[in-house]
């Protein structure tokens, strides 16, 4: 397959913006106040007072959902590596989308004749008539 001087640039480019990405973190970063549900507590008044704000970074590990509530030290030294990890993603969509751009072009000069396609339906029953 033949790649253009601009899907070449395009491929560049991304590798380029892949190489000065840092640190990256799996998961995603929730901030907010919440409800403890305690029924006497000043979060169940009127109006409600919540707890909070807290930071939850939220993760799969091992096919079970990990939370872990993050004090400010460590958000604001994760935070990038959450920006990261969001950038690695569209970067590589980019280069998903880059590729199926290239696979959907159809060559210039098709080496073999195409097959007509089939018709898409049931499958026809084999016969069962002894040879």
């Amino acid at each position: 397959m033949k790649v253009t001087k601009q899907q070449q640039a395009a491929l560049a480019r991304i590798a380029a913006d892949l190489a000065r990405t840092g640190f990256a973190l799996p998961g995603s970063l929730t901030e907010g106040s919440y409800r403890c549900g305690s029924p006497n507590c000043k979060c169940v008044a009127d109006p409600p007072q919540l707890h909070g704000p807290y930071a939850l970074w939220t993760r799969k590990a091992d096919n079970k959902t990990v939370t872990r509530r993050l004090a400010e030290p460590a958000l604001s030294q994760y935070r990038p590596w959450f920006e990261n990890a969001k950038r690695l993603r569209a970067l590589a969509a980019e280069l998903q989308a880059l590729t199926l751009g290239m696979v959907r072009t159809p060559p210039q000069q098709p080496s073999h004749r195409p097959r007509p396609a089939r018709s898409e339906g049931p499958p026809q029953p084999r016969s069962t008539r002894a040879k």
